[in-house]
This record gives C-alpha cells, sequence and structure tokens, in this order.
C-alpha cells in the first residue's frame, strides 16, 4: 500500500501521543499532512542591520556567535540562556527561555539567522525567544503552520520532510496534462515541495496559484455536477394557472418591486419540470421571508408540503410567528420542529407531516432526521444558507425525492464569489428596501467616548427603546474566554453605568432553551439592554431595538459588522451602530471608516472581499466546501473566472469527468462531495 495513506503513526517521530494531536486536527495520514498548508512564512529573504530594526517589529538578522553567557537558573523549572551575536557591525543579545537545546547548539564563530522583535537601546539590544537557523542549512522561507497544544510548526516541519520523500517515491498528479500547460500550473509534487519548502517567492508563488487554482476547480467543478444532475431530474410541477391573490390581498404592506418580481420568478420555478435551485439574497431587512411565505402558499395551493430550515432554534421560532402572520390569513397553520421539542408534541407534528395535514414545517436540522417522514414534500427553503452548507442542503433534499428548493441568505455576497459558493443555484437579488426603513447612522469611536456613548444609549433606554453591547469575538465562536468576558461586562454594567436598568446576558455556551428565554425576555420589554457575543449576529428580529454598541469593533470583518448592526433598524424609529475601538491599525480603521459610510450590504461585502480576499470570506462557518485555504492568498477574480472557465470546458466535453485522463481529478471532486449524502455526488 502507498506509504502516503498509512496511518500517520507510520512517520518517523510520530509516536501515539503526537497521532492523537494530529488526529484532533483531522490529518490521519501523511498524505493529509501534505495537504496541511502553512498559514504564513517567516522571511528570512532580507535581513536587516542590527541598527536599523525597528524597538517591537519582528525582523530578521544575520548574525556571528560572539559569547554564550552562562544559563541563569531564576527558579525552578525557569531557565534563561544568553547569546551575544554581532552582524559585524554592532552586537545583540539573544534571551532564550527554557530551550537549553538551541542554546547548546549554537557555536561560537559561527553565522545564523535570528527572527523576532528587537528592543532595548543602542547600548543595549536584546532580541527574546527568537527563531534561530544556521545560514548554511537555512530555510529562507520557514512555513509557519496552523497548530494545537503541543504540536508545533518545527514539528510539523520535520513530519512533512518525511511525507514528501513518501511523494517523491510515489508522486501523483491530478490534473491532467493538457489542462496544466493550458493554464501555465506547475505540477503538484512541484506545488506540494514549494509550498512546505519554498526556496524563492516565486516558486513559492507558482506553488499557491497551482494549489488555489485546482482548489477553486474542484469545488466549481462539484457544484457544476450537482447543478447538471438536478437538472436532469423531475419534480412534480405545479399548475402556471395557481394563484396566490388572497395571500398578497392579506399582506399588511406593499410588495416592493423586487419582492414581487422574485415572487413572479419563483412561481415560475415552481412549474417547471425540473427541480427549483434558487439563491434568495437579500440584505438585512429587505423582506426575503414573505417571499419565502408567498411560495410556501404556492406550493400548498397545488397540495404540496414547505419545510423552512433555520441554523438556530431562536431564529426557528422568529420564523414560525413571521410565518404564521403571513399565512393564517388564507388557511395555513405552520407547525414548529426543533430539537427542544417534547416528546409528545414532536410524534404528533411527525404524524401531522407524515399524514400531510401539516402543510408548512418550519424547524432546525431536526426536520432532517432520518424518522421524518413527508406526505408529498414539494419545496425546501434554507435560511442563512452559508450556515448549513451542501451537505446538510442535500440531507434536507432526500426527504423528498427531489423537491424544489429555495436558500436565503442575508449575507451579501459578491457576485463573483456567489458564482463560487453557491455554483449549483440560480440566484435572486432583492435590491430595495422596503419603504419606510430608515438608514442606521454609524459612528466609530475610541474607548474614550465610551462613557459618552453610555449616555447616549441611557437617553435611547429612558424613551422606551433597547439596546445591544456586543463583546468582540476571540475566537471564531463562543470560547470560554469570551464567555467570561460577556459575563463580566455584563456584571459591570449593571454595578455601574446601567444599574437603573433591566441588563440581560446572552452567550453561545447556554443551553438553547436559556438563549430562547433571553430572546422571548428581549422581544417582550422585560430586557433594556442585552450584553452579547456574536450569538445574536444571526436574524433575531427585536423592532423596538434601536442601539446597538459593538466593542473592539476592529476584531470583525466587514461583513460580521454588518449584520451585527442589522439588529437594529428594524422598526420605524431611527436606530443607532457604535463600533468602539483603540485600534491604531490602518486596515482596521479603514473597515470602520466603511462601515460608517454606508449601509448596503453589497457594496461592503465587495469592500470585504478587496480587504480579506475569498479565503477569509466565510471563516470557518462554512460546510461542505474546502477551506479555500490556497484561494485565501489569490484574492484576484481573474483566477476565479480562470477557473470558471476550466470547469465548463472540461464538463462540455466530460459531462462525469469519466475519461482516464480526469479520473483522479474526478476521485478528487468526489472526496471533496463525499458528506452531501445520497443527493451529493457519487
Amino acid at each position: 500500500m502507498n506509504e502516503l495513506y498509512q496511518p500517520i503513526e507510520t512517520l518517523a517521530g510520530v509516536g501515539e501521543k503526537r497521532a492523537a494531536k494530529y488526529h484532533k486536527m483531522g490529518i490521519h495520514t501523511p498524505y493529509d499532512l501534505l495537504f496541511h498548508f502553512p498559514r504564513t512564512y517567516i522571511d528570512y529573504t532580507a535581513p536587516v542591520m542590527i541598527d536599523d530594526a525597528e524597538n517591537g517589529l519582528p525582523c530578521a538578522v544575520r548574525c556571528t556567535v560572539v559569547q554564550k553567557l552562562a544559563p541563569s537558573f531564576v527558579r525552578k523549572g525557569f531557565s534563561l540562556y544568553r547569546v551575544v551575536v554581532t552582524d559585524g557591525v554592532s552586537d545583540m543579545t539573544l534571551v532564550f527561555y527554557n530551550t537549553p537545546y538551541t542554546y547548546q547548539a549554537m557555536k561560537a564563530g559561527e553565522e545564523y539567522y535570528a527572527y523576532g522583535k528587537i528592543t532595548g537601546g543602542m547600548l543595549r539590544r536584546e532580541m527574546q525567544a527568537p527563531q534561530v537557523q544556521k545560514v548554511e542549512s537555512a530555510l529562507l522561507l520557514q512555513p509557519v503552520y496552523p497548530q494545537t497544544t503541543g504540536l508545533t510548526s518545527a514539528m510539523m516541519r520535520t513530519n512533512i520532510q518525511k511525507a514528501l520523500t513518501f511523494l517523491d517515491r510515489a508522486p501523483f498528479e491530478t490534473l491532467p496534462v493538457d489542462l496544466r500547460t493550458g493554464y501555465g500550473l506547475v505540477t503538484l509534487p512541484e506545488a506540494l515541495h514549494a509550498v512546505h519548502r519554498p526556496e524563492s517567492k516565486q516558486q513559492l508563488d507558482d506553488a499557491r496559484h497551482r494549489l488555489a487554482f485546482e482548489e477553486l476547480l474542484q469545488f466549481q467543478l462539484g457544484t457544476l455536477m450537482l447543478k447538471h444532475r438536478t437538472n436532469i431530474q423531475h419534480a412534480a410541477p405545479m399548475s402556471a394557472d395557481t394563484k396566490i391573490d388572497d395571500f398578497l390581498g392579506a399582506l399588511p404592506f406593499p410588495l416592493t418591486g423586487a419582492q414581487s418580481r422574485a415572487i413572479r420568478t419563483i412561481c415560475q420555478d415552481l412549474c417547471q419540470q425540473k427541480p427549483m435551485n434558487r439563491l434568495l439574497q437579500g440584505d438585512v431587512g429587505s423582506g426575503k421571508t414573505v417571499v419565502a411565505a408567498a411560495a410556501a402558499a404556492f406550493a400548498a395551493k397545488n397540495g404540496y408540503q414547505t419545510v423552512l430550515m433555520a441554523p438556530t432554534e431562536i431564529l426557528a421560532q422568529q420564523h414560525l410567528q413571521t410565518m404564521t402572520d403571513f399565512l393564517a390569513p388564507i388557511g395555513l397553520t405552520p407547525v414548529l420542529l426543533t430539537g427542544s421539542t417534547k416528546a409528545k408534541e414532536k410524534r404528533e407534528i411527525k404524524k401531522q407531516i407524515a399524514e400531510g395535514t401539516a402543510q408548512v414545517i418550519v424547524g432546525t436540522h431536526a426536520v432532517i432526521q432520518k424518522d421524518i417522514e413527508f406526505a408529498s414534500l414539494g419545496l425546501v427553503i434554507t435560511d442563512e444558507q452559508h450556515r448549513f452548507g451542501v451537505a446538510q442542503r442535500a440531507a434536507l433534499a432526500e426527504k423528498g425525492g427531489f423537491p424544489h428548493k429555495l436558500v436565503m441568505s442575508a449575507t451579501p455576497i459578491p457576485r463573483t464569489l456567489a458564482l463560487i459558493v453557491y455554483g449549483d443555484l440560480d440566484i435572486t437579488i432583492l435590491d430595495e428596501m422596503p419603504k419606510g426603513r430608515l438608514p442606521i447612522q454609524t459612528f466609530a469611536v475610541t474607548g474614550g467616548y465610551r462613557e459618552r456613548a453610555y449616555g447616549f444609549i441611557r437617553e435611547h433606554l429612558d424613551a422606551g427603546e433597547q439596546a445591544y453591547l456586543v463583546c468582540a469575538m476571540i475566537e471564531e465562536s463562543d470560547t470560554l474566554e469570551n464567555v467570561q468576558a460577556a459575563e463580566t461586562y455584563a456584571e459591570e454594567l449593571k454595578a455601574g453605568a446601567f444599574s437603573a436598568y433591566r441588563v440581560g446576558l446572552l452567550h453561545g455556551k447556554m443551553k438553547p432553551q436559556d438563549k430562547e428565554a433571553v430572546m422571548a425576555e428581549m422581544k417582550a420589554h422585560e430586557i433594556d439592554l442585552l450584553v452579547c457575543t456574536t450569538v445574536v449576529e444571526v436574524g433575531v428580529d427585536v423592532p423596538n431595538a434601536t442601539l446597538i454598541l459593538i466593542e473592539n469593533a476592529d476584531r470583525f470583518g466587514l461583513a460580521q459588522l454588518h449584520q451585527l448592526r442589522g439588529r437594529v433598524g428594524r422598526g420605524s424609529v431611527q436606530s443607532y451602530c457604535i463600533l468602539v475601538t483603540d485600534s491604531r491599525r490602518e486596515d482596521a480603521r479603514e473597515r470602520l471608516k466603511i462601515m460608517s459610510r454606508t449601509v448596503n450590504g453589497f457594496a461592503i461585502a465587495e469592500e470585504d472581499l478587496r480587504l480579506r480576499g475569498p479565503g477569509d470570506f466565510f471563516g470557518h462557518a462554512q460546510h461542505g466546501m474546502p477551506p479555500l485555504m490556497q484561494a485565501a492568498f489569490c484574492s484576484n477574480m481573474p483566477l476565479v473566472s480562470e477557473t470558471q472557465m476550466a470547469a465548463k470546458q472540461l464538463l462540455e466535453t466530460d459531462p462525469e469527468l469519466r475519461s482516464p485522463a480526469l479520473q483522479p481529478l474526478r476521485t478528487a471532486v468526489l472526496q471533496l462531495f463525499a458528506k452531501n449524502g445520497e443527493n451529493g455526488l457519487n
């Protein structure tokens, strides 16, 4: 068997404990390790002179060991090791903590690269805890890997070097020669060697380009193949003569032109033989739910059931209320099915679904459980699709053979990027806001204005309005540290600036029923000020909330800031967003200026793409798509266009990629989409 596919333990130096740490990161074989790409590189290609180094900024210095000072044993378990070095003009001291091996390996008179932050004055300069490597064997672009506790980049570099020798003994390639030649791509073995051990920046750029190209190509091939398979399936067509005038006439507000066009397009899709596969994209407050309700009404009048799936119980309950408000006047009563639905009630709802008496079902992932049977599922609607991903969408679709699918997202995505992420969907955009919505006024301030901001919030609370205070995200999800910070913040506000008001707390580590209880209190105005982490980001609707203050706003991307800002401005009263930051970084300031300048989510999304690149756009929330790790390095859209063109050309000549030359690529695409259930690629 190929060494690359043996257990990771077969690598020299990887014992049981280290293997367990690799498993924790999803790395089980040497092959997996080869595709664990560096997150950045330490650049030794342009070393500076000691005197020219800026205090406190990382830099590389080429230096010679002058003297090794005697170790200092500060206390038990803590030792200092100092080495005096020179660049030929000036001296400095390298300070190592508890690293005797590095200290012992360094020899007087030998040349080294040292990388770190230089501190001190002209008379005494130090570099503490530097990265050190000998000049004669140095990697001038040294990879730094995403890692976990007890597994360092140095360990990974050693293990990956061994995995590369396995690759040399059994090289493989996924792209056919003519495709590589046509797009000027290096081979896969060349790219993997270069991304892990680059000899020059050009070699690294070529490797990244090849890996990014293939990652985007595989995803686009998969989504186009899914779209092709959907197009040749037969959905139960609905009647074009169906009227929903009673639904439209019962609405308490006039539809925007964009909403009317979207409803017309969706109803036309529902009357086709092939299943609808459509993305309904609209900014916060653009009125997507009424479009979804219209589609559900159209399906019900044709004798079909509709499922609306939301990512959280809070959002599912909100959708139930909204859908009920829209559909009750025409005799439809939506039911709710979530993980916390009581057993007796769940049995009754399942029975109604199976018998067809429940025509509109709102729920969380609970609606895709295997024991749920539908009488006549005709339409599947998923909300905040980027939080479900392709796999869950396919699992829900399996419930009804080939139902029509409508995907809703309030996360504005630049159209070019949407074509990658939603390559298997047609796109409809709600680009008008309902009349009466006032633009949210946004201000970016430093922490020095916090007390004034608190005073401004109190004025609005005194006027009977409500507000949110959002704690900055420490990691991608609510960590223990983030929760503790929110709890401490809430207690301080209760005891201090907002002691006269009802202060609530909401964070992602709370039980679903506790979150729902807090949001119910917020909606019922039993809470004046809600301190929260980013769990409040998606969809929660409290029209009386008119003000949101976001602490350390520089830690958020533009898309997430825009989503958070969308928690206010949902009523007819003027709303405000205050962004607090003390960051002096130019990119942070630029992001907050953009937020203050516009409330157009699509303009913000374009700026977010420009500033952060597509790889970062969805964070870790996007399921069922590749990490776009290499594409993150290539934020230029020409690469997207190239891979789209290449995917279409390949599928025009071979729709299933079954020719011998394309078999390796087909296998890679199948592996990428392997979690998509029976409706995935197989």
